[in-house]
Order: structure tokens, then C-alpha cells, then sequence
């Protein structure tokens, strides 16, 4: 197999194309918040704290301009894309994922069941416990009987 028939198994395997898609997404969606910090959350904290731009703040120690306005304005940026990712994708799935693990911890029920030998009536018995949801985990000889016994399974 050549390098270039790898390499383009590689890229389009799943799990390569999805991470792209979301790499693409967050940077689409860091761009749509931080345009939601400058335009809106920025100009109400300032106004409240009574600074125009928070991209202005900054300080200067041996000629060297310290920028920190952009600091704050990249901190409450991430913050807020923090904040919906948690509120808007991490608590629904846990929800979603809770439901399911909830479903899977129902206690399985188990019940022995003696079938006689007549196999016709024992297929019948068979046949509406199966019907009522019950799986065949075991069948060992009922004592000589001729019979069965099984353990079934819900």
C-alpha cells in the first residue's frame, strides 16, 4: 500500500474528518463570542465601571507597553465560551447520557422453570416465556425426571 493510499485512509477516517469539522465550528464559534464580548459585554461592563474599551487599558514600565485591556477582554471571552459549552452541550449529554445509564441498571431478573418431558408442551412453555421476554441462559437434567430445568432471564 502506498503512502499516499494511507494517507488519504487516514483523513478520511471518522474520527478525523469530525475532529476537523469541530475545530472549524469552535473557530467559528470563538469568533461569534468574542464579537459578542467586544460589541456587547465589554461596552456594559464599561459602562458600569466607566471605561470605554477595555482593548485600550494599558501600562507601561521602561518603555514597554503592557496591554492588559486585551487580556481582560480574552479572559471574559473564554469564559463565556466555557460557559455555553458547559451549559448547552456538556449538561444536555450528561442528562441524555444519565437516562441511558439508568436503562441499563434495571436489575436483570432470573426464574428456574422445570419442563416436563412431554417436548411438545415444553417448546409451549418455552415459546410464551420467550414471548414475555425471557432468555434461555442455562438447561441442566431435572433430576431424572426425563425433564428439563433452565434458568431464564429477563
Amino acid at each position: 500500500m502506498s503512502l499516499l493510499t494511507e494517507f488519504r485512509k487516514f483523513l478520511l477516517r471518522g474520527n478525523v474528518v469530525d475532529l476537523a469539522v469541530a475545530v472549524v465550528l469552535g473557530v467559528a464559534f470563538a469568533a461569534v463570542v468574542t464579537a459578542i464580548v467586544s460589541g456587547l459585554i465589554t461596552p456594559l461592563i464599561a459602562a458600569i465601571f466607566g471605561e470605554p474599551d477595555f482593548s485600550d487599558l494599558t501600562f507601561t514600565i521602561n518603555n514597554s507597553t503592557f496591554r492588559y485591556g486585551d487580556v481582560l477582554n480574552a479572559v471574559i471571552s473564554f469564559v463565556l465560551i466555557a460557559a455555553a459549552v458547559f451549559f448547552l452541550i456538556v449538561v444536555p449529554v450528561n442528562r441524555l447520557l444519565a437516562r441511558y445509564e439508568k436503562a441499563d441498571d434495571q436489575p436483570t431478573e432470573y426464574a428456574v422453570e422445570e419442563l416436563p418431558a412431554d417436548r411438545d408442551r415444553a417448546d409451549e412453555i418455552l415459546n410464551s416465556r420467550s414471548a414475555d421476554g425471557w432468555k434461555v441462559t442455562s438447561v441442566a437434567d431435572a433430576n431424572g425426571s426425563g425433564g428439563l430445568r433452565v434458568v431464564l432471564e429477563k
